[in-house]
């Protein structure tokens, strides 16, 4: 993406609480702090990089409040309270200059149902389908190779990227982000075994997505075996994650790429579940549990710590003590043989 951003601008857009030193080469590029040059922008978002300040190149760097740093002549330094939500800023403004929103219209190659409503505004793209009794709301951009179902409802200036499906009488909210490869309301997986044989139980629920949310490149959401499968507002998913049927997510979650959710499982408000996540079906996670990576979740009882993490999940305090006690298991069976031989024991 070309862009470019002279000192002054960059300040107007940004409002850092605090600025020293100049630059007047003008930035034309993000990088990280090691391996900018002039003419980059960088940031701290984690201490961990904290060294590569006082080394780095950068035209303009964007740091915490609390970060004590003097920029070498020829730098700036910018400071703010969220250093990494500053970057976020520009990149939003970067990404409005060079991805202008797409232009309203039909694309000529779009099937759209004459029964399907269609708010001002909207942007239809390449082979696009739009079934029957479709209600699109305004400003939604729906772009190339995308499948709306049947009934659809989708909220005012959402998003569908390329590929998306939306399956017949699911509910997409306001300001909904839809990443390539989606699909929202497939079947859930719902057998019955009747004399040996997996009889397909049909799933005739549907999936309803709050306003605000954004769900990532390839993830599933299964539509409700009755009812609905429910995702709530302000929650953002990752890429590759799998919702089974009827599973209710409640607002403000993070749910972190291949985490599996099984049915009927209720998730609390503002939960974060991290990568690889297991979680079982018909079960309740309360609000503002975190759960730690390649975790699995088989139940949930109170708990003392909000903090899980393990297979099968724990208070994480006890979690990281249970995994430093296991790397002493192989010396422990040492001692107990050396134990056994001289006590004669077979």
């Amino acid at each position: 993406m070309d862009f470019s951003y002279a000192l002054d601008d960059l300040i107007e857009l940004l409002g850092p609480k605090k600025t020293i030193g100049s630059s007047s080469v003008p930035v034309s590029r993000i990088n990280t702090l090691s391996n900018a040059k002039p003419g980059d922008v960088s940031f701290l978002g984690n201490l961990k990089y904290k060294r590569d300040v006082s080394s780095t190149e950068a035209s303009v760097v964007l740091l915490p409040m609390d970060f004590d740093a003097h920029p070498r002549d020829g730098q700036c330094f910018m400071f703010f309270d969220n250093s990494s939500f500053a970057l976020g800023i520009l990149c939003r403004d970067i990404e409005m200059k060079c991805c202008p929103r797409r232009k309203p219209g039909i694309h000529r190659t779009a099937v759209v149902d004459e029964t399907a409503s269609v708010g001002s505004g909207v942007s239809i793209g390449a082979n696009v389908v739009v079934e029957g009794n479709v209600a699109i709301g305004s400003g939604v951009v729906i772009m190339a190779g995308c499948y709306v179902g049947h009934g659809v409802k989708i909220g005012a200036n959402s998003v569908l990227q390329p590929g998306v499906k939306v399956m017949d009488f699911c509910e997409i909210g306001a300001r909904v982000t839809l990443f390539p490869g989606v699909v929202v309301g497939s079947d859930g997986f719902g057998y019955e075994t009747v004399n040996g044989i997996h009889e397909k139980i049909p799933q005739v629920g549907n999936v309803v997505i709050g306003d605000d949310v954004d769900i990532g490149a390839n993830s599933t959401i299964d539509r409700a075996r009755f009812g609905h499968t429910n995702i709530g507002r302000g929650t953002k998913i990752d890429n590759l994650v799998q919702i089974g049927h009827n599973v209710s997510v409640g607002d403000g979650c993070l749910i972190v790429s291949q985490t599996g959710i099984s049915g009927s499982t209720t998730i609390g408000n503002y939960v974060i579940i991290g990568g690889q996540v297991g979680i079982a079906g018909h079960i309740s996670i309360p609000d503002g549990i975190m759960i730690a990576g390649k975790s699995s979740v088989p139940g949930y009882k109170k708990r003392d710590g909000e903090i899980l993490r393990g297979s099968p999940t724990m208070p994480l305090k006890e979690a990281n003590h249970f995994y430093v006690l296991r790397t002493k298991i192989p010396d422990l069976f040492k001692r107990v043989a050396a134990l056994e031989k001289i006590l004669g024991v077979e």
